[in-house]
């Protein structure tokens, strides 16, 4: 199943589990001798909420969080009959997430998905990120307390202004000038310098933004754990916020990816930031996993 391209190998774990889950994302995710992916989800049952997602990143690597992935777990639970809800709540290592489905009522299959993301965290050490941040007045109603927006950010010698969010993963956000050249940048350079600087303890995602207008806004993603992928919910999420702080943005922008577009908004009133976008199913089918550790 795929969100905007974003794709990930999804399995029905309500009624039984997988061993070595990590090994087995690795495994699956490989283009070349697996299924090919960005990742694993598995769909578990939960005491919290309808249903829980445990995701791991195509290097095997466990995630909190994907914007794009929950949207498909959403629409898997309801087209597979897991649940009759058009109103779902799931949890995941950032928390749980509400979500509302939009059911095609000619085939009763979900074509499209709106998620309450929450709360974007601003704060340096609760992204976290080791960068000094200051505080900001008049964006939400409180007053946002050491964020990092257009803060220097020297990357093999040379200086970005990077704007930090957590949206229950952590992401760095670089606005690029109106004639830096999106299609032929080479992120998986670049990329992986944000990723693993020092200045984030957890690594982190990169998103490199490039304004069109204050309603438009054109992105390129390089993962924490997966390298470049054609979308990122969490990121579209987190560079629409980012955009706010610095002045570039209207409060509901659409989020143009290599894999189509993710309409975001942010309701500054409550400071809940909402996604909605498609969630497509690619196949399914059995795979033979008992030879994996």
């Amino acid at each position: 199943m795929h969100g905007a391209g974003n794709d990930y190998v999804y399995v029905d774990c309500t009624k039984t589990s997988i061993e070595n889950a990590g090994a087995v994302a690795k495994f699956v995710s490989d283009r070349h001798f697996g299924i090919g992916s960005d990742g694993l989800i598995l769909i578990k049952p939960s005491d919290k909420a309808d249903f829980f997602m445990e995701m791991y990143n195509s290097d095997g690597s466990r995630a909190q969080m994907c914007g794009n992935g929950i949207r498909c777990v959403a629409k898997y639970v309801y087209d597979y009959r897991l649940t009759d809800k058009k109103e779902l709540a799931i949890d995941t290592l950032a928390g749980i997430k509400y979500i509302q489905l939009n059911v095609d009522p000619a085939t009763d299959r979900v074509v499209s998905v709106r998620v309450n993301m929450g709360s974007p965290i601003l704060k340096a050490s609760d992204i976290p990120v080791n960068i000094s941040g200051k505080d900001i007045e008049g964006i939400t109603k409180d007053t946002i307390r050491d964020a990092v927006v257009s803060e220097t950010l020297t990357v093999a010698g040379r200086d970005y202004q990077v704007t930090c969010v957590s949206m229950g993963n952590p992401h760095c956000v670089v606005f690029m000038d109106d004639d830096f050249d999106m299609d032929n940048f080479r992120i998986e350079e670049i990329g992986p310098l944000f990723e693993n600087h020092e200045v984030f303890p957890e690594r982190t995602n990169t998103e490199f933004v490039k304004v069109i207008d204050k309603n438009n806004l054109l992105m390129r993603v390089w993962e924490r754990g997966a390298g470049e992928t054609l979308a990122c919910g969490t990121g579209c999420c987190a560079s629409l916020v980012a955009a706010v702080l610095n002045g570039f943005a209207e409060d509901e922008a659409v989020l143009h990816v290599l894999g189509g577009k993710l309409n975001i908004s942010w309701n500054r009133k409550e400071n809940t930031v909402y996604m909605e976008g498609p969630a497509v199913t690619v196949f399914d089918g059995d795979i033979d996993i008992s030879g994996i550790k």
